[in-house]
């Protein structure tokens, strides 16, 4: 009984599929292949970072393809603002690639042109005025198929900028990063005899602090090194100064985490002595010297013949050649030392007992000169 119903249910089932479909009622879906991009373009995705700052271009890159020449200022890269004849747009750019919106992503606020962008994702285009002049235009709508509902209030910002004529072809349109330094990039749009350029700007000091602020805040700032480190990037870039010392002052004495030892002390002590406190720099860096090891104190020495601060450094190196004896570095830290305050007798003396301690060529080879230059009264720092 059962077996009737199921099979009568089913036949009837089929028999109305089957009208439908002789009726063009149902359209039976499938699952797409994945295929090659069609259309003679290739897809392309390129990115770059700035400090922090991540810049990436997705585009489609449409092919000379035999049209040198023919290029610019015809409907494949046409000049000015026109009407395209479809979409909404009666005034459209050029839309800087080929298929959907050339699209152009920045992490972080920047300068485009000497001009403030905020970060986001633009859709990019160009309007080609001239063979001298384009206009660059980041867009806020982004998800467009080319420029043809290009809408200018949705214009984020313009610039202009004027293109290279080079001797050599380009087959594939291609963006390029190009001039790089460590706060700008110059984007470059290269395709067939033309380059498009326009440069971007990043305040990447400002950038990094404010990222620094954010990571102290998360699991990243339950470490002394991360807030030593914090301290350190203002040092190096020497700025943000008064913030960097309470940073330093975390990576000592914070709750839980803070360590009073060379490396803490000596950041903190650096970062008094650039505000012009000196007194207390010094302070801070005799209680950090017991925390030292052999290198640290060596290295310190050192900054303080550099500083002309002879007699200081003297005793520092005085103090490592007596916490790690008979060792290339703290004997060569003696003849510095002895050396910076004039004495090169005695400066001769250890530069001699160092060469008994088996050094490595190239250690040999600088006391050696050391040594030559101590014998005729010359200070080898």
């Amino acid at each position: 009984m059962k077996k009737n119903f199921f099979v009568t249910y089913f036949s009837k089932v089929a028999y109305i599929l089957a009208i439908y479909l002789l009726c063009g009622q149902v359209e039976i879906a499938f699952a797409q292949l994945t295929l090659p991009h069609g259309g003679g373009s290739k897809k392309a995705s390129v990115s770059e970072y700035i400090g922090l700052t991540k810049i990436t271009i997705d585009y489609d890159r449409p092919a000379v393809k035999g049209r040198e020449g023919k290029i610019w200022g015809t409907n494949i890269a046409h000049f000015g603002f026109i009407d395209q004849g479809f979409g909404t747009s009666k005034a459209a750019p050029w839309r800087a690639g080929a298929n959907e919106n050339t699209v152009i992503t920045f992490s972080t606020d920047v300068k485009v042109g000497g001009k403030n962008l905020p970060a986001g994702k633009y859709g990019l285009f160009m309007a080609i005025m001239s063979e001298n002049e384009v206009i660059v235009i980041f867009s806020k709508d982004y998800m467009a198929w080319g420029s043809y509902f290009y809408d200018p209030s949705r214009d984020a910002l313009r610039i202009t900028t004027k293109p290279i004529k080079t001797e050599s072809s380009k087959e594939f349109l291609q963006y390029e990063f190009v001039d790089q330094t460590d706060n700008s990039a110059t984007v470059v749009l290269a395709w067939e005899k033309w380059r498009i350029p326009f440069k971007i700007e990043v305040d990447v000091v400002n950038g990094v602090i404010a990222s620094i602020r954010e990571e102290l805040k998360s699991d990243r700032g339950f470490s002394w090194q991360a807030w030593n480190q914090a301290a350190n990037y203002c040092l190096q870039n020497n700025t943000n100064l008064e913030e960097a010392l309470t940073w330093a002052e975390g990576a000592i004495s914070m709750p839980f985490i803070g360590e009073e030892n060379f490396t803490t002390l000596s950041t903190k002590a650096m970062i008094l002595n650039r505000l012009g406190r000196s007194a207390e720099a010094d302070a801070t860096m005799k209680k950090a010297l017991p925390y030292g090891k052999m290198n640290d104190l060596h290295n310190y020495a050192r900054q303080l013949v550099n500083q002309k601060r002879s007699a200081e450094a003297l005793e520092v190196f005085k103090m490592n050649a007596q916490k790690f004896p008979n060792q290339v570095t703290t004997m060569v830290g003696l003849v510095r030392g002895y050396s910076a305050v004039g004495d090169y007798k005695t400066a001769l003396k250890y530069a001699k007992q160092a060469l008994t301690l088996n050094p490595d060529e190239q250690n040999k080879q600088n006391i050696q000169s050391m040594i030559q230059k101590l014998s005729e009264n010359k200070d080898i720092n």
